[in-house]
């Protein structure tokens, strides 16, 4: 098989790898379509979590093609999706092949299957779909209430599309790029605040931006000067959801803060429990899953992909499309 190879930090390559056998209660999928992540660029920038080789994606999509011992045949052939995380507490995508192969290995019983025509670019959004999903559970929003987001890739328009859905009154997204932002108001952001533009005021220019002090921050930035402000514009009694990465960042915030205004601070890591959740909304056509995707790239010109995701200011969501290579 063909795959994009995480062979040293910072450098992949376009190699030939032996076609995986599924092993007892395995399932071998066809990768039809896989995201670039912001985390891949960390893994593959080089990280303590993983080695070299490796082969990144976990925002994928595809069909089974073989099964292992075990397994119910009725899965050849079906469109899927499934959770990463496997019996040994490593991921796909991560600790295990990813998605950035043609081929991949996961658990039968981690396998969510699609209906049939379902979009399968649409698809490899139902991992950071899942996230949201999970996220959303954290933070028990009550109808009725405002929202504040900071972070306008797909898991803060993911969570601003899941707000509306489930009632707020009002949402307001910080984010850094005005293509992304234009599609927070497509999606129901009742304010959009470009942080660039706002600079040192950005207290101030959310301030303005109406519903605050807001009963509900999500902090999806991965910014810890986000947080902080996060913090201070959460209402009394107020929830501070974290679904950001600070990789080796350290709170630093007054104490007394956080309890006399009563807040609850939540996090919210991964996906665990959401996978049945995120597929039937995936599925049933209420979220504009299709709109947060700007590219689909072959996975032969994956380092262009790359180059997008990094440095293209009117990128939403690219997507290696597998279905581009000849078997």
């Amino acid at each position: 098989m063909k795959a994009i190879v995480n062979t040293a930090p910072g450098e992949l390559a376009w190699l030939d790898r032996p076609l995986p056998a599924p092993g007892p209660q395995q399932v071998r999928i066809r990768t039809a379509v896989c995201g670039i992540c912001a985390t891949d660029l960390k893994m593959i920038a080089g990280w303590t979590r993983t080695g070299c080789p490796a082969i990144p994606g976990h925002e994928w999509s595809g069909v089974v093609e073989a099964v292992g011992a075990n397994v119910d045949r009725v899965l050849l052939g079906r469109p899927c999706v499934a959770d990463n995380v496997l019996s040994d507490g490593g991921e796909v995508g991560f600790e295990h092949p990813g998605g950035y192969g043609q081929f991949l290995l996961t658990e039968s019983g981690n396998v969510r299957i699609l209906p049939d025509g379902f979009p399968l670019d649409h698809a490899a959004l139902i991992e950071p779909l899942a996230v949201c999903v999970r996220a959303m559970r954290r933070l028990r929003p009550a109808p009725g209430t405002s929202a504040l987001i900071f972070g306008d890739g797909a898991i803060g328009l993911l969570m601003l599309a899941l707000l509306k859905r489930a009632g707020a009154s009002a949402v307001t997204l910080v984010g850094g790029r005005a293509a992304r932002l234009a599609v927070a108001e497509e999606f129901g952001a009742a304010a959009v605040v470009n942080h660039h533009e706002a600079g040192v005021e950005l207290s101030g220019a959310l301030a303005r931006a109406g519903g605050q002090p807001y009963a509900n921050v999500i902090e999806a930035s991965g910014s810890p000067a986000a947080l902080a402000v996060a913090l201070d514009l959460a209402a009394k009694e107020g929830k501070v959801l974290i679904v950001g990465d600070y990789e080796t960042s350290r709170a630093d915030f007054p104490w007394n803060h956080m309890l006399h205004r009563e807040l609850e601070l939540i996090g919210s890591n991964a996906s665990a429990g959401a996978w049945d959740r995120a597929v039937t909304l995936a599925t049933s056509g209420e979220l504009p899953l299709g709109r947060l995707i700007s590219h689909l790239v072959p996975p032969t010109e994956y380092a262009r992909g790359l180059e997008l995701v990094r440095h293209d200011k009117n990128v939403l969501k690219v997507l290696l499309d597998w279905r581009q290579v000849q078997p």
